[in-house]
């Protein structure tokens, strides 16, 4: 996932996350449940791993650099953008969501494997970014959560996972809108999806960073958050990658799983959930913190994309955006 530098987080810095209104999708939404849960924190690396698998996205990935240079910093600040989209109010997520747009088209280049020219606000690789976020937070969630979303959740999740994506450069109307289309889309894109030294050095650095650029108690986490990670990949990625399956951890895991999910659900509380995440991503911990504290909006609504944009976007003239 391209990272999100800390410049675009500013608009939730500077105050409340949801002063004006409840954003895109309020508190009786599927997505404030599911990605404000502990076990996002799993899903963001599933997520990040798992897009290596588009030739284009991970070679934006190695020309960038960013994410292997400073891991922990560029994990921090890019699951804590998808954050602020789900979770902030309408002014926040538009303005957000305008910035990181903006420093994407500084993000072209070329794949040496396949030859292809890349570009980070590709209509596709937004689309397969955006899929592979939502659809590895809600595996997670099921994996380790709750349990499994009901069909109805399953649906109204998917339809907002559409309603957020007319903030990329991608076509809500191509978003898949249940877990059974997530499969097809997977399915779809198949013969596609390849794998390369450079994605697999990738993948591997995401999952196990070294301790010299993370620190032993990030790296500690990070192993703990891989051994997860791993056992819920689909067997199409161990296919595609040709790594050697971690049956054992994968069976570890499993036989773990009630105790896992009593540990997700105490630490799900606010008082355990902030000072946990901030910890080991201060971005995030800050954008949660926000969410659990926030005060009444404004108003008490939730907008469109469209009338978010009619009324917040920074590119209107600033008096037909409102208040800054």
């Amino acid at each position: 996932m391209r990272p999100a530098p800390a410049a675009t987080l500013t608009a939730v810095q500077r105050g409340p996350l949801r002063a004006l209104d409840h954003g895109l999708f309020g508190p009786d939404s599927v997505s404030w449940k599911v990605w404000a849960a502990p076990t996002s924190l799993v899903g963001f690396q599933r997520a990040i791993v798992l897009e290596h698998l588009d030739p284009l996205l991970a070679a934006a990935a190695a020309d960038s650099g960013g994410m292997y240079r400073n891991p922990h910093g560029r994990f921090d600040q890019t699951f804590g953008y998808l954050l602020t989209i789900a979770l902030g109010d309408a002014r926040t997520a538009v303005r957000t969501a305008e910035a990181v747009t903006r420093i994407h088209t500084r993000v072209t280049g070329t794949d040496p494997v396949t030859g292809r020219r890349y570009g980070a606000n590709s209509p596709d690789s937004q689309l397969w970014v955006h899929i592979v976020a939502w659809e590895s937070m809600q595996a997670c969630y099921e994996a380790y959560g709750p349990g499994r979303l009901s069909h109805t959740e399953d649906r109204r999740y998917w339809a907002e996972c559409a309603t957020a994506a007319g903030l990329q450069t991608c076509s809500p109307a191509d978003v898949p809108r249940s877990r059974a289309e997530v499969a097809a889309y997977y399915a779809g894109l198949r013969h596609g999806l390849c794998t390369s030294e450079r994605a697999n050095d990738g993948m591997r650095y995401l999952l196990w960073p070294p301790l010299s650029s993370v620190g032993p108690r990030l790296g500690a986490v990070s192993r703990v958050t891989a051994a997860l990670t791993v056992a819920t990949m689909p067997d199409w990625f161990w296919r595609v990658t040709g790594f050697p399956r971690p049956r054992a951890t994968a069976a570890a895991v499993r036989l773990g799983r009630p105790l896992l999910r009593r540990a997700m659900r105490l630490t799900a509380r606010p008082a355990l959930a902030v000072p946990l995440t901030t910890s080991i991503a201060p971005t995030c911990g800050h954008v949660l913190r926000e969410h659990f504290s926030a005060q009444p909006p404004a108003e008490a609504v939730t907008l469109t994309v469209e009338e978010a944009r009619s009324r917040y976007s920074a590119r209107r003239p600033r008096e037909r955006v409102g208040a800054p």
